[in-house]
């Protein structure tokens, strides 16, 4: 097995490791083996990802002699739905998998939300690993437990935070993806920066375009660092009663963002991500938090890469009404006592809570966003 970097995430009795490297799933049923042991594993995937390493991983597990079945869901952010839940616990149970089986969940945030919610209430609770093949659940979905599926009202209303027992994570999958999956993940990398760690940002606008043309260094580098930072704030705090809010920041105007698409693969998670992050910089901005020399210098970076800073990257967004979007940003779970919650910075690496906003300011970001003058 090639060097592999280990990441610690610190939860007491519920406590992981991730596990980092380049040839992570050709030696995945060692990996398994040495650290859950004998068991029954039911490998969770999606149709793209099962035709680039399905086959890689099942005859890992075979040299291991581990026992397995397979569970194949639809690919695409549609898949977070009440009706696959249901249809993936069917599985569970027709290939009677046991309270002490395994879930594998390999693919994206899709597959890993999905299959991380079945494991949490099938049975009451069933041990999960997270195997994950976008660069996007590499360095944010796969770490700290979210699990869950979307409804009509909104993405990730219905859920639990239940923990993987492990992460493995492969760098060299990310060979097989577009350029637009690499800087939908992108974006969360960037937002490590901007909230907890300004050194990151700043080797970032040195090297960004070489973690997304695919030199392995510099992949390797930006993924255990957003691991970092993302295990040290969930170790923390582990359900969202305090600082975990910060890796929200760019969620609550991203959330709005992808309910108005309708999930349906026009406008990537990571994509309304980076249109989030803007337009909360720019809400900083407007409050007078954040001078506008720190917002350009982001918004820079964003073009250097090729992320999208307006909606109006896509035609059809440019008709959205500011009160429909406003309405998903009063559904979204991170409301308080009626209030939305925003993430904002002060300065870059300086980031923090807020719900004294008023609607008006963020229509006016928005209407912005909308008309492209970002």
């Amino acid at each position: 097995m090639d060097s592999i970097e280990v990441i610690p995430v610190n939860l007491g009795d519920r406590s992981y490791e991730i596990f980092v490297g380049t040839k992570m799933l050709t030696d995945i049923g060692e990996t398994i083996q040495k650290k859950c042991g004998q068991r029954k594993i039911l490998i969770v995937t999606d149709q793209d990802v099962a035709s680039f390493w399905l086959n890689t991983v099942v005859d890992s597990l075979k040299r291991s002699r581990l026992d397995f079945e397979v569970a194949c869901v639809p690919s695409g952010e549609s898949s977070k739905s009440f009706y696959q839940l249901e249809s993936l616990l069917d599985q569970f149970f027709e290939v009677q998998l046991a309270r002490d089986g395994l879930i594998l969940a390999l693919g994206g945030g899709v597959v890993g939300d999905l299959a991380g919610f079945a494991a949490a209430i099938a049975l009451r609770g069933i041990d999960f690993i997270q195997v994950p093949t976008t660069l996007l659940a590499q360095v944010d979905s796969s770490v700290g437990g979210k699990t869950g599926i979307n409804t009509s009202r909104g993405k990730n209303l219905v859920g639990s935070f239940y923990q993987p027992k492990l992460v493995i994570i492969d760098t060299g999958v990310l060979d097989s993806l577009p350029k637009r999956q690499l800087l939908a993940g992108y974006a969360e990398i960037v937002k490590y920066g901007l909230i907890k760690n300004k050194p990151f940002f700043e080797w970032l606008e040195i090297n960004g375009s070489k973690v997304i043309s695919g030199d392995s260094k510099a992949r390797q580098i930006a993924i255990v660092e957003s691991c970092k930072t993302k295990a040290m704030i969930v170790g923390q705090d582990e359900r969202e009663a305090g600082e975990r809010a910060l890796l929200n920041f760019g969620h609550t105007f991203g959330h709005a963002f992808e309910a108005e698409a309708r999930y349906n693969g026009e406008l990537l998670h990571g994509e309304a991500v980076a249109l989030g992050i803007v337009a909360a910089m720019n809400l900083s901005k407007t409050m007078g938090f954040l001078n506008s020399q720190e917002v350009d210098r982001v918004t820079r970076h964003f073009k250097t890469v090729g992320l999208p800073i307006n909606l109006n990257f896509i035609d059809k967004f440019s008709d959205w009404n500011v009160d429909a979007l406003i309405d998903h940003m009063r559904h979204d779970k991170k409301v308080l006592k009626g209030k939305m919650r925003f993430i904002l910075l002060r300065e870059i690496g300086n980031s923090f809570i807020t719900s004294d906003i008023m609607p008006e300011n963020v229509a006016q970001i928005l209407s912005k966003s909308i008309g492209g003058k970002l």
